[in-house]
């Protein structure tokens, strides 16, 4: 269990401290409502949280195959839905090694749909993978 502890700075801007690390993470809420868009803004959060859950249990995967994955990218599209204001959409796009085997790519792209953020959404939100 992780215990993360946020305050509110004022001006829409919040800080959080992960417990473990002692790291900190500010966000901001977005320009379209009412936010400066200085920071992450915690929906952009959720879509990066998806994207790097992928990369990551991808990389765990690779590793216990051997597999080399360092430079491996991707990007994740947010797109946001009204009544109520939610993430509707994250179109998420993974490049993987061009020197994979078949075998080995079906493996890495079947254990990155299995991250544990993208089973933890919503159903209501829609998740588009593409893998390069």
């Amino acid at each position: 269990m992780v215990r993360i502890e946020a305050v509110y700075d004022g001006g829409l801007r919040c800080t959080a401290t992960h417990g473990p690390s002692g790291e900190k993470l500010i966000t901001d809420a977005p320009v379209d409502n009412m936010g400066k868009g200085e920071s992450f803004s915690p929906t952009d959060l959720l879509a990066t949280s998806a994207l790097n859950c992928m990369l990551t249990i991808i990389a765990i995967a690779a590793d216990s195959r051997g597999l080399d994955v360092v430079g491996m990218s991707g990007s994740v599209e947010k797109i946001m839905a009204g009544g109520p204001r939610r993430v509707a959409r994250l179109e998420i796009e993974l490049t993987l090694p061009a020197n994979l085997s078949d075998e080995d790519r079906e493996f890495l792209i079947r254990r990155g749909m299995a991250c544990p953020v993208h089973k933890s959404v919503s159903e209501q939100m829609e998740l588009e993978v593409k893998f390069h």
